[in-house]
């Protein structure tokens, strides 16, 4: 997978899937703008992509402010002169069935989950049908398994991810023709400090929870986030250069039946 020299934008990237993504998008030589809520954990990031030799700068702000996506998009255009890659990692979960989800959960988890990327996303199309020398780019949308089939007492968060999966496949069938491709990754189950909100692991704690979760799951394990990253980086790359509209299942086999 050749990245190197790519310009890209990782949101959601101060920790679990996000974090992954931008440090092994970082070791591949593709030059960054992170962008999280927190800059301690944001300086981290950033501080191990440059301890492995690659280059990333980071910007603290919320996708869910709608003017928050062109000012990122300009600063990272300005920088890098263009931009070959979104991904629209940011994400949140508000647990609850919906007669237990409040007015505040739902347009909490609907505007970081499906705003966000709605934002960020029209930003860069508009960039990237710009472009040329090479024309177009790329944009990977983290979505889920729960994006795919129902999912137990998260209903907001179902929803918002069942909105990433058409978003992902409308923006495809619009902008194929712009050069512009755009995929989605549907993790299921990953090690991440958004599982840790699960009963499970509340109860039990993190080992014998993720072991309960585990084994439900057809691999009998949950997945680690640099598994998802290296879908994100395939996504990315040109090795998947007639792949478009696509939801990739990294679950374990969890949605195979």
């Amino acid at each position: 997978m050749t990245l190197a020299g790519k310009a890209a934008i990782v949101t959601g990237a101060t920790s679990g899937i996000g974090a992954a993504i931008a440090e092994a998008a970082g070791a591949a030589g593709v030059r960054l703008m992170l962008v999280g809520r927190s800059a301690e954990r944001g300086a981290g990031v950033v501080r191990r992509i440059a301890d492995s030799g690659g280059e990333a700068f980071f910007l603290a702000g919320d996708v869910a402010e709608p003017s928050f996506a062109e000012r990122a998009l300009g600063l990272a255009v300005g920088r890098f002169g263009r931009l070959d890659l979104l991904v629209n990692s940011a994400g949140i979960i508000r647990r609850g069935a919906i007669d237990k989800t409040s007015d505040e959960d739902w347009r909490a988890v609907m505007t970081v989950n499906a705003d966000g990327v709605f934002h960020m996303s029209r930003a860069a199309v508009r960039q990237m049908k710009k472009q040329t020398s090479p024309s177009g780019g790329v944009i990977v949308n983290v979505a889920s398994d729960w994006g795919l089939v129902g999912g137990r007492n998260a209903f907001a968060y179902c929803a918002s991810k069942g909105a990433v999966v058409q978003m992902t496949r409308a923006m495809a069938l619009d902008h194929g023709g712009d050069g512009i491709r755009v995929n989605a990754v549907c993790p299921g189950d990953v090690a991440t400090p958004m599982l840790d909100t699960r009963p499970e692991i509340v109860e039990y704690g993190r080992a014998e929870g993720y072991r309960m979760m585990g084994a439900h799951v057809p691999l009998q394990r949950i997945a680690r986030p640099e598994e998802i990253a290296k879908a994100v980086l395939f996504l990315a790359s040109d090795d998947s250069a007639y792949m478009t509209g696509a939801m990739l299942s990294v679950d374990g086999g969890s949605t195979a039946g």
